[in-house]
């Protein structure tokens, strides 16, 4: 029998290396897991609240929680995943909804049990969990652990945050833009423009991350720093949202196709606000339904945050995605009852309140999470089962 030398007993030298390489991967990603724990059991409870909710109220009154949470832009959603984009001869083009979160959920759904309806709101719920996250990633990173912690429970405990637990698209959109956001900041140019470019695929919005992934991986190209990885981010960041623009435009035979079917299909033009403003001022000189005090209500606070953010210097990539997304949403005309949802990925003008309630004390942080859960619980009731239109 011949005896194996020492020699032949090594493993081979590449996975030696790749060995600790996967170890400490893992050991990062589970102490990572572990810090943001808190965040997300908080933004668990608060979203489990709102759901339990609604779900008593639904039963109470015959209607079917399942049914609600896929409701209105979530059946577009559906028929996106289930049949495609349509051939553009409709009068409301389903090509105004941008294709990851539908895409994704029509692959997925054959590899499940769930069925197309479950399989979008798991993936929603996925998304949102991630979302939150993002948040705590950001808000330690910009201030401290329990101000991460504050960021995820608030976005969790938000008016509109019914739409989190949905079958809508803003809670894997704030996902991507969160963690694209945390990887900008700490100079990660290749994760930041990738999942802009991913993020540029699952919302209109996306174009507010394209631009602060995009601005900031010029300064660094313009100043030579990190090598080629700017140079990467660059091009990957506006990939998704110009890439799927452009193939609305190859549909539909017009350069402005998307923009077109905005404005002939959906009612959807941008006017810098002055329909904003004409419907708020009426919303509050004239008797209207709660969603629309509330969505008065989330505008006018966003503003207040957008501004008080600037007071803090909060770091500029933040102060640009969250400014381009409120001008983009208030500069657009049309869906005012829809612009606090369209509001929900705009997490950074959260960070004021979370540091305000962090140095509040734990007490009084508790109260005024309480507080904001059961209001919101009860507001998500009401926008699915009182209020007649979409949220």
């Amino acid at each position: 029998m011949t005896l194996l030398t020492s020699e032949e007993h090594r493993p081979p030298e590449s996975a030696t290396a790749d060995r600790p390489a996967r170890a400490t991967a893992s050991a990062r990603l589970a102490a990572a897991f572990r810090s943001a724990l808190p965040a997300l059991a908080g933004y668990v409870v608060v979203r489990l609240v709102g759901l339990v909710t609604l779900y008593v109220w639904a039963r109470n009154v015959g209607e079917r929680p399942g049914s609600l949470l896929t409701e209105s832009d979530g059946r577009w959603y559906l028929g996106i995943a289930e049949h495609g984009y349509d051939a553009f001869e409709r009068t409301q083009s389903n090509m105004a909804f941008f294709p990851l979160y539908p895409h994704l959920v029509g692959a997925l759904e054959p590899l499940t049990p769930l069925g197309a309806r479950n399989t979008a709101l798991a993936v929603a719920a996925v998304g949102a969990l991630a979302a939150a996250w993002g948040l705590f990633a950001v808000g330690e990173h910009v201030y401290d652990r329990r101000v991460g912690i504050l960021l995820a429970v608030l976005w969790g405990a938000l008016p509109h945050s019914i739409v989190q637990s949905m079958s809508y698209s803003e809670g894997i959109f704030t996902a991507f833009a969160a963690w694209s956001l945390y990887a900008l900041l700490r100079a990660n140019w290749i994760t930041a423009g990738l999942l802009c470019l991913c993020a540029g695929l699952t919302r209109p919005t996306g174009s507010a991350l394209v631009a602060a992934v995009g601005l900031a991986a010029l300064i660094a190209v313009l100043k030579r720093r990190d090598g080629w990885r700017p140079w990467a981010a660059l091009l990957l960041a506006p990939a998704g949202w110009v890439g799927y623009l452009a193939w609305v435009g190859w549909r539909t035979g017009r350069p402005d196709g998307w923009f077109h079917i905005q404005d002939a299909g959906w009612g959807t033009t941008f006017d810098l606000g002055v329909d904003t403003v004409r419907v708020g001022q009426r919303v509050l000189a004239h008797p209207s339904a709660l969603a629309m005090y509330v969505v008065t209500l989330v505008v006018l606070v966003a503003v207040a945050l957008f501004v008080i953010s600037l007071i803090d210097r909060q770091p500029w990539q933040l102060l640009l995605y969250s400014g381009l997304v409120l001008a983009t949403t208030l500069g657009a005309a049309g869906y005012y009852h829809a612009k606090a949802r369209f509001l929900l990925p705009a997490f950074p003008l959260l960070l004021p309140v979370a540091v305000a309630l962090a140095r509040a004390g734990r007490a009084r942080a508790i109260t005024v999470l309480a507080t904001l859960t059961i209001l919101s619980a009860y507001f998500g009731g009401y926008v699915l089962m009182i209020w007649n239109r979409s949220p």
